[in-house]
């Protein structure tokens, strides 16, 4: 039996991550934990389970963690589990270079799986997009369009942000390098080679993300729309349940889901 961790108990995916864990056959709650300033500290959630603070202590008892909080806290949570020898699944985003940094050096000690999103179909729509990427290398100009809710704290999304380096890595070139993330005023023509980005914020939009490849007289768009938290939550388990038994080293959900082995 996985015994699996969740933080930000009290949020809207940490409640969906703990239904998951309760209703996966093989994993267990062993830990819910929140902000010392939360209120929901010391309710009892799935498998008797007291949402509590102490991270070390809900370390202690867990075989991974599963984080989807806000960088700072994660990065906190991330020197921890190094400690602790506790595996780790991160999904959370908005991390600055130096956060995607410290996560890979640590990854030298213990496994993890971090990625902008962890939902089965979105991983599938980038290899999708990989694909497309190589074929219309030539003659296309790239979109890439986000919405979420208004509570959303980053833009662009992490996911959309992958998107671009996907389709970046595709065409031979690094996404610091081409990315475009805001037009206003007199911009001129579009610069070719270039990948844009437009970002969307309101009401209860849980996640959509459409990448058009742009060329004279056609256009090719890939999409995926999220309904639900459910699926970021199910790809979750997956993660944690491939990191039984792993070696130190990060991971994405590619590894996950074995698209890695799927040349394009």
């Amino acid at each position: 039996m996985i015994q699996v961790a969740v933080c930000g108990a009290s949020g809207r995916m940490g409640q969906m991550l703990i239904a998951a864990v309760a209703g996966a056959p093989d994993c267990q709650l062993a830990a819910a934990l929140d902000r010392t300033d939360s209120p929901a500290i010391g309710q009892v959630v799935a498998n008797g389970v007291v949402i509590g603070s102490e991270l070390a202590a809900a370390l202690a008892k867990a075989d991974v963690l599963i984080d989807f909080t806000r960088p700072e806290a994660t990065l906190a949570h991330l020197r921890a589990c190094a400690q602790a020898g506790v595996a780790m699944v991160i999904g959370t985003t908005g991390f600055s270079e130096a956060g995607k940094a410290e996560i890979a050096e640590t990854a030298k000690r213990i496994p993890i799986v971090f990625a902008p999103n962890m939902g089965v179909g979105v991983n599938v729509t980038l290899k999708l997009l990989e694909l497309a990427a190589k074929a219309l290398q030539t003659g296309y100009d790239v979109e890439i369009v986000e919405a979420h809710h208004r509570h959303k704290v980053d833009a662009p999304s992490g996911t959309a942000i992958k998107m671009g380096e996907v389709i970046a890595q595709a065409q031979g070139k690094t996404l610091a390098d081409c990315a475009v993330y805001a037009r206003e005023g007199h911009t001129g023509e579009r610069e070719g080679g270039t990948i844009g980005f437009a970002t969307v914020r309101g009401g209860d939009v849980v996640g959509d993300h459409t990448v058009l490849f742009l060329g004279e007289g056609e256009r090719v768009e890939i999409s995926h729309k999220s309904s639900s938290r459910n699926g970021y939550a199910q790809g979750s388990i997956r993660a944690a349940r491939f990191l039984q038994g792993k070696p130190a080293n990060l991971y994405d959900m590619f590894d996950v889901l074995g698209l890695n082995a799927l040349s394009v």
